[in-house]
């Protein structure tokens, strides 16, 4: 079954609670609807996602690629090309150049993982952050289709600067 949402990003604090109010009048559950912004629920408490942890998901899950592969990669590069790093034997200078692959491994995790977690691994919860970071509120209706359909006309009464419907499977 989909879990429908819609999400409305609202002006001002009193426009919100109007339209809050009119949601409970046309007898929505209290528990279908959720007001964030100042005064009214967080968005961590809503559970809206942080970009920062989708980053930190995307770079452990990269990490685990890219390590080994960095390692395999940097040893066998020397080994083909048989460069001596430093004043040491053959078979440590290809560890070395190893450990320096895996070096560029956990770079590369760290900068990819970080840039994609900020931008597409949190979908479009960045820009309701930084809507209710600019004061701004956001009304979140949750439940079947047609409810959600009924909000959608409610709240456009109300002149929304945003509003964005999502239907996810599960």
């Amino acid at each position: 079954m989909a879990k429908n949402y819609l999400v409305s990003v609202l002006s001002d604090k009193e426009k919100a609670e109007e339209a809050y109010n009119a949601l409970q009048s046309a007898n929505l559950p209290a528990e279908q609807i959720a007001l964030l912004g100042n005064g009214h629920m967080s968005a961590d408490e809503f559970g809206l996602i942080e970009p920062n942890h989708a980053a930190k998901a995307n770079i452990t899950r990269l990490l685990f690629l890219l390590v080994p592969f960095g390692f395999a990669a940097g040893y066998f590069f020397n080994w083909l090309t048989n460069i001596q790093i430093g004043p040491t034997s053959l078979a440590i200078s290809h560890i070395i150049g190893g450990l320096l692959g895996a070096g560029a491994g956990i770079t590369g995790a760290m900068i990819v993982g970080t840039l994609v977690g900020w931008t597409a691994g949190s979908g479009d919860a960045l820009s309701y952050r930084n809507s209710l970071n600019a004061g701004k509120y956001l009304i979140v209706v949750k439940g079947p289709e047609q409810s959600v359909d009924q909000t959608a006309k409610i709240l456009h009464s109300f002149d929304p600067e945003n509003i964005q419907g999502y239907s996810l499977a599960g």
